[in-house]
């Protein structure tokens, strides 16, 4: 890194992979501009407090930001100049996204037409892009690879989700800009969203409520923590742009079933899970496994955290702050 220090503009800065992020580049000496309209999909009391650990730096700004609002994301861009834009803004949730479409396509499409333009306008050479796993939709092959057919989303916040990267390409081929997206794969850790599966599972078990269970447990995923995600994202800072477009997997090295998953909750608790055993959730898919290697081999890329120990991590860091946690409104559904 050069001796001035750098600046990036953060969306989506409370929340959970915006957070890490942001805290991990202040610990690295960056300058942080967060970015986030704190909404009330899930408590934004969390949200609260991963900003007050963030503002404790004197590196990191903030900016409360509709991102769908133009002309207000445009003047945080003009009066922190950043050299580096790591987008993360996104409404998120499968759920969701049935009963209120509307928000996905404000957040997820037009937030994202917004931070690609301020780019462009401000003559920003690089755009970091969150995108999902949940792109490759109805897709069948496993592991799942970046050349890999997407057209097939289930739901409507894959839909946004690939949209976003059509948009990325237009704007290379445009103005040149570098876009690069992010296929995240499943993430967990500490200060995660209320509303993921880790998090429910272990709120549920020690309250002795009973966890529902979609698809009878029958599905798979590459569950991915939260610090080899973050390690995958300053490997792409670390480079200088020179106007690619492309696309990366950030998915853990290990695949587990659902089952499998809960089994690990319940002997890091030490108690048994009530499974509420439900059909398959509408717009879910069984299968998400991340083939990695371009990430490896373009970034070195590699994931670290054994799966048993980042759920014991997060468990640990649950009974630290039940009191807080257990009080947690629930997530909008």
């Amino acid at each position: 890194m050069n001796k001035k220090k750098k600046k990036v503009i953060v969306t989506g800065a409370a929340g959970f992979i915006g957070f890490h992020l942001s805290l991990e580049l202040l610990n690295q000496g960056w300058n942080v501009v967060g970015i986030d309209m704190l909404t009330d999909y899930y408590d934004p009391r969390i949200k609260q407090k991963r900003l007050a650990i963030l503002k404790k730096y004197p590196a990191f700004r903030f900016y409360k930001v509709n991102i769908a609002r133009y002309s207000a994301l445009e003047k945080v861009f003009k009066i922190e100049k950043p050299d580096e834009i790591v987008h993360l803004a996104a409404q998120a949730g499968v759920r969701y996204s049935l009963s209120n479409p509307w928000t996905y396509i404000e957040s997820n499409e037009l937030g994202t037409l917004n931070v690609f333009e301020a780019a462009h306008r401000l003559k920003i050479p690089r755009v970091l892009y969150a995108s999902s796993s949940s792109v490759y939709g109805t897709n069948e092959k496993s592991p799942m690879s970046e050349g890999d057919r997407t057209d097939r989303q289930i739901s409507v916040y894959a839909a946004t989700k690939k949209a976003n990267e059509a948009l990325a390409h237009s704007y290379n081929n445009l103005y040149g800009i570098e876009t690069i997206g992010l296929r995240f794969f499943t993430v967990y850790g500490t200060w995660g969203r209320p509303d993921l599966a880790l998090f429910k599972f272990v709120k549920n078990i020690l309250a002795g409520k009973p966890i529902d269970v979609y698809n009878r447990g029958k599905m798979k995923r590459s569950f991915t923590h939260i610090s080899d995600i973050i390690a995958g994202i300053v490997a792409i800072l670390k480079q200088s742009p020179h106007g690619r477009v492309t696309i990366y997997n950030l998915g853990g090295a290990e695949a587990v079933s659902l089952l499998d998953f809960i089994e690990l909750i319940e002997q890091e608790v030490g108690k048994k899970a009530k499974k509420n055993l439900m059909p398959m959730q509408q717009g879910d898919v069984r299968e998400t496994i991340a083939d990695y290697s371009k990430a490896h081999n373009e970034l070195g890329f590699v994931p670290k955290m054994p799966l048993r120990k980042g759920i014991a991590e997060f468990v640990s860091w649950f009974l630290e702050n039940k009191n807080f946690l257990s009080t947690l409104k629930e997530p909008k559904q």
